[in-house]
């Protein structure tokens, strides 16, 4: 079975060199800007041209308006948006059908009860991001580098399209 892999955070050239070299799939660009892997729009729309027709340029945004998200659509044309924030089944609805562009849902997962929250997304958003919760105190919904429990995904539908995330490192992707 082949896996997606993305890099997120991209900011420089080398970055997006590397993340290319290395053959991940999707490349993620940050806009949120409490984030030190945010990057302005246009800045984003230079570096993703890099990815055209070798990875697909995804959009990270947290419970972004409609004006910041006109910017960045206009300005890095991305593949795909990732909603890190806690967006509604109906926002996301929203948001496919303003930009006509698929939408990841990120959920931060803890335990197995955690799960529930990604049934009224199901059919809503085209896949999902489970990230580990952010410690207590965070600003960030995601990114603070805390591995994730993958054992709490053994109930899981094998058909739902998702990807992981949190500390993920050599010594546990196994």
């Amino acid at each position: 079975m082949a896996l997606d892999v993305k890099i997120c955070g991209l900011k420089t050239d080398q970055a997006m060199a590397a993340a290319l070299a290395g053959g991940a799939s999707h490349v993620g660009f940050i806009f949120f800007a409490k984030s030190p892997r945010y990057i302005e729009p246009a800045a984003a729309g230079r570096l993703r041209e890099a990815a055209r027709g070798k990875a697909l340029a995804v959009a990270v945004t947290v419970d972004a308006n409609d004006t910041f998200l006109d910017d960045i659509i206009d300005s890095m044309r991305p593949d795909m948006l990732q909603l890190h924030g806690s967006e509604t089944p109906e926002r996301v609805a929203e948001l496919k059908a303003r930009y006509d562009l698929p939408v990841m849902k990120a959920l931060p997962l803890s335990e197995a009860a955690d799960l529930e929250r990604i049934k009224p997304v199901v059919g809503v958003a085209d896949r999902f991001l489970f990230d580990a919760k952010p410690p207590k105190g965070s600003e960030l919904p995601g990114g603070n580098g805390v591995a994730f429990d993958w054992r709490i995904l053994t109930g899981l539908d094998a058909g739902l399209d998702y990807m992981l995330s949190g500390g993920l490192n050599a010594a546990n992707i196994g």
